[in-house]
């Protein structure tokens, strides 16, 4: 993990913003999860890889769909999620199924 935010970092820092840094963040963000950085990870997506992807590739691209499809299930798999949490977890998974039938 500490690996991945290095590369992440790095990335970040030198301002790519394609589809490599995307899943560099990805794969931390997967990271965090495992160990038990619910919060760190969760936040990871929803405010810096969820608005570079839809920035960059657009709300429909695939990545950008897993993005937030791995948002629901940190929201939902989180021992400390909130009925709300759980809400906006259903909500983000319905926007994903729909937008992959289109």
């Amino acid at each position: 993990t500490i690996l991945r935010r290095e590369v992440y970092a790095r990335e970040v820092a030198i301002g790519v913003a394609d589809e490599r840094r995307i899943i560099s963040g990805t794969n931390l963000a997967g990271s965090l999860m495992n160990l038990g950085f619910c919060d760190e990870s969760t936040a990871l997506l929803r405010d810096q890889l969820l608005p570079v992807a839809r920035r960059s590739l657009g709300a429909n691209h695939r990545l950008t769909l897993s993005l937030s499809h791995n948002l629901s299930a940190n929201l939902q798999f989180d021992p400390e999620s909130t009925r709300d949490d759980l809400l906006e977890a259903e909500t983000i998974l319905q926007d994903v199924v729909q937008r992959r039938r289109r």
